[in-house]
């Protein structure tokens, strides 16, 4: 039994080390003084200064934060009202509804993309900031659902029946049960949402307009050209911004399924 400890551990580590070796290299580059990518000339934040101080590139992280603030935030509320309507609908139209909500999930990113630019275009659409905001809302939602609907279903209609015979009115029961139940599913589905928003290439690359870039975009174009160290630097902010996103959704996860086990006893 102990061996067969020791082989999970060590193919555990194996495929650590496979996901983020690339990562951490990257991270270490970015921080080296020198150009050269295979010799190490000294510790520096050199790149780091050169990017912020890039035009270019603080446009593309303010389009970046925007886009994904707003894509964020109206994705998780649409997710949540559709969240609570849900157990109030026709089980056949429920169903049908939850498998087309799986479609965006399932289908490729390049589908996604390529489908939202001709539907742009053949509404007479132009592309722009705005069409990649539509576009971002529009695969976000699917992820905010299925962050909120397993908070909705526990929570199930008991509370908002008790606050409607305790004189409250459907609005009041909304916002001062239901919403506080939910909080950690619509905290962790902004979150994911956000992170989904900012991590994109593909659907962001097929329907921005002339002129408008993200950090994923930008990163894309200098790759092509060649790559530059503040490339490196501009990766792993955007890295070490994701992880903290998760991070911290995962800790309000956890901070509420305490709260209801709390609850419970």
């Amino acid at each position: 039994m102990k061996k067969h400890g020791a082989l999970r551990v060590i193919y555990l580590v194996l495929i650590i080390i496979f996901l983020y070796a690339p990562i951490f290299t990257l991270m270490v580059l970015s921080f080296n003084e020198g150009k050269s990518m295979g010799k190490w000339t000294g510790f520096s934040l050199r790149w780091y200064a050169s990017m912020f101080s890039d035009e270019e590139i603080m446009e593309a992280l303010g389009n970046t934060v925007f886009i994904a603030l707003v894509s964020a935030l109206v994705s998780t509320v649409i997710g949540t009202a559709v969240c609570i309507a849900l157990p109030r609908m026709n089980k056949k139209i429920r169903d049908a509804f939850l498998a087309l909500n799986n479609i965006p999930l399932l289908n490729a990113d390049i589908v996604t993309g390529l489908s939202l630019m001709l539907a742009f275009v053949a509404f007479g659409v132009s592309l722009s900031m705005g069409t990649v905001i539509l576009s971002h809302i529009t695969f976000c939602i699917p992820y905010v659902i299925l962050s909120v609907r397993p908070r909705v279903k526990q929570l199930g209609n008991t509370g908002y029946e008790a606050a409607l015979d305790l004189g409250a009115t459907p609005g009041q029961a909304l916002f001062k049960v239901i919403l506080p139940e939910i909080r950690p599913g619509i905290t962790a589905g902004f979150l994911m949402a956000f992170t989904m928003s900012v991590d994109d290439f593909i659907v962001t690359h097929f329907t921005r307009g002339a002129g408008v870039n993200t950090l994923s975009t930008l990163i894309y174009g200098q790759v092509r050209i060649g790559i530059r160290p503040t490339v490196y630097a501009l990766s792993t902010i955007v890295f070490v911004t994701v992880l903290i996103v998760l991070v911290l959704a995962n800790v309000f996860q956890g901070k509420g399924a305490r709260a209801r086990q709390g609850k419970r006893i």
